[in-house]
């Protein structure tokens, strides 16, 4: 295949797909990933794509967005191995007591729960597959209050037997599953939680959390203002990118859980900004 006709070919799969990366397409076209690096550096400076850390997507797409079954095939081992590191970030009380900032006295089945060690508290899971991920890997002595707004998210965890699940309602957006408007806006503003989950479409230093849509940039703010830790849970793969919502700054992320897919160097920027970041 010459050039231009792979580089056509690149440009098809990232219009198709929301995003290219490098390592998948040198695989596919049997040619190294210098030479891939090469096309979409060609392709970029024909306007046609944008590059971002790791590959590429579709110039003056800022606001494309693959739909759920898409996303979920993309860096599903980073995914994976992302979704068990967070399972540390699950809180958990010292004691037997009721974890840091609860209001209320713990029930019989939390204070059990903490005194054998498994996770208790209140949890915010964002939409995402990632998060979905999280969700199935939940362990089962965890005693903990759990909201959702995503509902792939709450389908895995409604059989968990220890679980207080809250559904969050609200108009549910078919691409992502997740419920948004006001009324998820209102449920959030009535809680506080221990521990955020939290997704996103892309993350940059200089682009902060961005997603595509609007509507889901507002929920996953309230989501950050109801949470007293905020762990962002996203593939590398999404360093770099920028969408059309801008929803915070990575400085409103305590934890970022990703994968060694993120080079050392970005990791030690991230950390030098102040959040801290753990390659999984």
């Amino acid at each position: 295949m010459y050039a231009p006709e792979r580089q056509q070919e690149i440009l098809r799969l990232a219009r198709e797909g929301g995003r290219v990366d490098v390592l998948s397409l040198a695989e596919e076209f049997q040619v190294t990933a210098e030479t891939v690096r090469r096309d979409l550096k060609a392709l970029d400076r024909a306007g046609l794509v944008r590059r971002v850390h790791g590959g590429a997507i579709p110039a003056g797409r800022l606001d494309f967005e693959p739909d759920l079954a898409q996303r979920d095939v993309v860096a599903a081992d980073e995914k994976l191995r992302i979704a068990r590191a967070a399972l540390a970030e699950l809180p958990r009380s010292a004691n037997g007591g009721p974890g840091d900032g609860a209001a209320d006295p713990p029930s019989a089945a939390a204070s059990a729960a903490a005194r054998s060690g498994g996770p208790t508290g209140t949890v915010i899971m964002d939409a995402g597959t990632t998060a979905a991920r999280l969700a199935a890997e939940m362990p089962l002595d965890a005693e903990l209050t759990v909201v959702t707004h995503g509902l792939p998210v709450a389908a895995r965890l409604a059989d968990h037997p220890g679980l207080t699940l809250h559904l969050v309602g609200g108009r549910i957006r078919h691409r992502t599953r997740a419920a948004v408007d006001d009324w998820a806006l209102r449920a959030y503003r009535e809680i506080n939680a221990d521990v955020l989950f939290l997704a996103t479409n892309g993350f940059s230093l200089d682009g902060g959390l961005t997603t595509p849509d609007l509507a889901e940039a507002a929920v996953k703010r309230a989501l950050i203002a109801a949470a007293r830790r905020v762990v962002l849970l996203a593939d590398s793969a999404k360093f770099g990118q920028q969408h059309f919502a801008r929803f915070g700054e990575l400085s409103d992320v305590d934890l970022l859980i990703t994968d060694t897919g993120l080079s050392p160097d970005d990791a030690l920027a991230i950390e030098r900004a102040g959040t801290e970041v753990v390659r999984a």
